[in-house]
């Protein structure tokens, strides 16, 4: 046998050691990157942020125990019956709202970074259940858990930036909207008609259609319901002491009338739904049957299980777990985004109230860890809730522990007192509802929008009516797409100024870019360029300001070389000029044929104007880049104002010659 090894095999074993060394090293590269992520996670500092219970609870007063009670108790006598009446809106058995009630409560105690905001349904997220799950108890639970994980991880992927595409407008547009489509859902009920559509556009033409069909008990009903809430409403709101018109203490009778008007007026909606019950079992008791009530409802706790991912009807399999998703379809991502964005909002908005800061991230996972969990309670999807955050925070609630009273008060309820809530009247139901969301019609900001930018308007108004006329998955499309138009036209369509000869020399043409130059703009610049360069006596030089660019591509590198030919072609000479150093050292590397830079106008129109000491005539030189600009290292702007428009002195000075790029 041979000892010896040829050249080649040398040569691949050498490449074959190589290639192991490759891989160990890469393996290790994992390893180790896998190693500070964990010890990164597992730090005290991570835990109190993403366990927020951590922070509060060892700093926690027994003095406030008494507060965080009644705020929890607050809370947990309005959301009752909401959670029954947006059941009903959302076409579910009523107790699957008060299975969604409670869930959030205990775990936004433990995950939430906001000692104010509530969990729980809400007018919006139940809109979009109604949408999704077509009344369909298993269809809800799936779509819970479904988005509690996508919110989940958006929340560990730190992608909460991505609801700020959706912008004001559109979330006014869309918010008025829903509120007049559960309004109009609502007029049903109020009315005692039967088989009303859900969507808008069909359910107005079906209610006047019917219209001589209706309950006059339950309209009556519903109308009182409705003139009752909207009186306590405003009771709770009066500042007496702003009314008085004095400072002066009021005597003891006064201050605890004012505190009973205040309770009743914040627990409005469980005062008007027992007061209807109250009267409605008075009349059955007599054998009076007029107002349409509620239907029977199972009595008892939630079993804790996992969502049943499976459509079963008389016993048989109807729909299995991939035909469930999609048919719900895109609700897996509206319904998480849009709940988010709900609850994100109103956080900020009493964080700023109690001198506090909630992180975006950690509402997510929270949000998520509550809809995930939920799922197992057959609670549909939750959100924060601005009505009875409001409520928390009036009643002032010092720290999430006031969620714990509230869950417990709803589990009582469901324990004890479901058979009570058959004697509901539906039209008490409906007036909670409509009241609620009256307020979400944001007619308000029309006005500013005009004032402020006119084209906000269009976004807001293609949103409302899409999402009337079209569905909210349509309408909220339709709203971020005509958002986002807005605000890239400016980039596809950047300002420009054109200086005339007035302003620089006859020959010399200036134009100043007055905002950025990215490649959706640049035949656009082209033709602003080229309009007035092209003339029937052309220009001799162009020079292109630049100091409002701040990024460039290779779309723009390629446009430029090209107009630089074209120039060429055409005899004419494109100079730049304030450019910023890391834009300059970006066109360096790309090796422009014929590029030109100086660092202002004043510097390329002397160049130009520099005179041949061979025959004495005004000759253009060009002047390369290299030699005009500090190096591509150099970070420091030139000293050229930004905003202040050329004007042009010829300086008496000699510019020597340099190769152009």
């Amino acid at each position: 046998m041979c000892d010896t090894v040829d050249s080649g095999t040398q040569v691949a074993i050498h490449e074959l050691g190589n290639r192991d060394g490759e891989d160990q090293g890469w393996r290790e590269d994992i390893k180790q990157g896998c190693s500070r992520f964990v010890r990164s996670c597992c730090t005290v500092k991570t835990a109190k942020t993403r366990l927020p219970i951590l922070t509060w609870l060892p700093t926690y007063r027994l003095a406030w125990l008494f507060r965080d009670f009644v705020a929890g108790f607050t809370v947990g006598l309005t959301v009752i019956p909401q959670g029954l009446a947006y059941a009903a809106l959302a076409e579910l058995p009523l107790q699957y709202g008060l299975y969604s009630a409670f869930m959030g409560c205990f775990v936004y105690c433990v995950f939430g970074g906001s000692r104010h905001v509530t969990l729980g349904p809400t007018a919006i997220t139940t809109l979009m259940v109604a949408e999704y799950v077509n009344g369909e108890p298993v269809y809800a639970v799936v779509l819970c858990l479904l988005a509690g994980c996508v919110q989940f991880l958006m929340g560990v992927l730190h992608l909460g930036f991505l609801v700020n595409f959706i912008s004001f407008p559109v979330l006014a547009g869309f918010s008025s909207a829903a509120a007049i489509t559960i309004a109009t859902s609502q007029v049903k009920l109020v009315l005692g008609l039967k088989n009303i559509p859900r969507s808008f556009i069909k359910a107005v033409p079906t209610i006047f259609q019917k219209i001589t069909h209706t309950n006059l008990s339950d309209m009556g009903m519903g109308i009182v319901c409705f003139v009752v809430l909207i009186v306590l409403k405003k009771l709770k709101e009066v500042d007496w002491d702003k009314k008085k018109g004095t400072l002066q203490k009021p005597p003891l009778w006064q201050k605890i009338l004012r505190k009973v008007l205040w309770l009743f007026g914040t627990v409005r909606n469980a005062v008007v739904v027992v007061a209807a019950s109250v009267v409605a079992y008075g009349l059955l008791t007599r054998g009076i049957s007029t107002f349409t009530l509620t239907k029977e409802i199972k009595p008892g706790l939630p079993a804790f299980q996992p969502p049943q991912f499976w459509l079963v009807k008389n016993g048989t399999v109807v729909k299995n777990g991939p035909e469930i998703i999609q048919d719900i379809g895109v609700g897996l991502v509206i319904v998480p985004l849009i709940g988010f964005l709900e609850s994100i909002a109103i956080g900020k908005a009493f964080a700023r109230k109690g001198n506090y800061r909630i992180d975006a991230t950690q509402e997510l996972i929270a949000i998520g860890v509550t809809n995930m969990l939920g799922s197992f309670v057959s609670a549909y999807p939750v959100t924060g809730s601005f009505g009875r955050t409001a409520v928390n925070y009036q009643s002032g609630v010092k720290t999430q522990l006031g969620g714990l009273f509230t869950g417990i008060l709803v589990i009582l309820a469901l324990a004890f007192l479901t058979p009570s809530f058959k004697y509901i009247p539906s039209a008490a139901l409906g007036a909670v509802i409509i009241s609620a969301v009256i307020q979400m019609v944001e007619y308000s900001v029309i006005p500013v929008f005009w004032r402020v930018k006119k084209l906000d308007l269009l976004a807001f108004f293609v949103t409302f009516f899409g999402v009337l006329l079209l569905g909210i998955q349509y309408g909220i499309a339709l709203g971020v797409g005509v958002s986002l138009i807005i605000l890239l036209y400016p980039s596809a369509r950047p300002r420009a100024t054109v200086y005339p000869a007035s302003i620089a020399p006859d020959d010399v043409l200036i134009v100043q870019l007055e905002s950025g130059l990215n490649f959706p703009a640049v035949d656009y610049m082209r033709d602003v360029v080229a309009k007035d360069a092209f003339k029937e006596k052309p220009y001799k030089n162009v020079v292109m300001r630049c100091c409002c660019v701040s990024d460039i591509d290779c779309t723009v590198v390629q446009a430029l070389d090209q107009l630089i030919e074209e120039f060429e072609a055409r005899g004419l000479k494109l100079h730049f000029s304030c450019m910023r150093p890391d834009i300059r050292a970006a066109l360096v590397r790309s090796k422009i044929k014929g590029f030109r830079y100086f660092k202002t106008c004043e510097d390329a129109i002397a160049a130009m104007r520099e005179p041949d000491q061979e025959n004495g005539e005004v000759i253009m030189t060009d002047h390369a880049l290299l030699s005009n600009i500090d190096t591509p290292n150099d970070d420091t702007p030139d000293n050229t104002p930004d905003n202040v428009p050329c004007t042009i002195h010829i300086p008496a000075v000699n510019v020597s010659k340099v190769t152009a790029v």
